[in-house]
């Protein structure tokens, strides 16, 4: 079982930056691969980002790519989404997923799920 927490979210203008944290319980953080989702109003929950559990490999959704860079920190069991050049459009609800047997670029791939955090780009 894996607890995921997210933070850092909240109100910023367009063409500012966040950076969101997952932080994950346990001990076994290097055994999932880890992802960004989000969900927009009236939208399905949308591929993000995601990176292997040796972070060798990261993955982009087309509507980030060039934006938005995912690490992760095994040494504190935490997973980053650093955010640049912010749209409106990027305003949603992201989520931190975790996967023990596929990297997470699908929402069926993911085992475990965080409560989200709240981004709200303002033009």
């Amino acid at each position: 079982q894996v607890q995921l927490v997210e933070s850092g979210g909240g109100l910023v203008q367009a063409g500012g930056s966040l950076r969101l944290s997952c932080v994950a319980s346990g001990r076994t953080f290097s055994t999932y691969a880890m992802g960004w989702f989000r969900r927009a109003p009236g939208k399905e929950r949308q591929f993000v980002a995601a990176i292997t559990k040796n972070g060798g490999l990261t993955y982009y959704g087309d509507s980030v790519k060039g934006r938005f860079t995912i690490s992760r920190d095994g040494a504190k069991n935490t997973v980053y989404l650093q955010m640049n050049s912010l749209k409106p459009e990027d305003t949603a609800v992201y989520y931190c997923a975790a996967a023990h047997n596929l990297v997470p670029t699908s929402v069926s791939a993911c085992d475990y799920w965080g409560q989200g955090t709240q981004v709200t780009v303002s033009s």
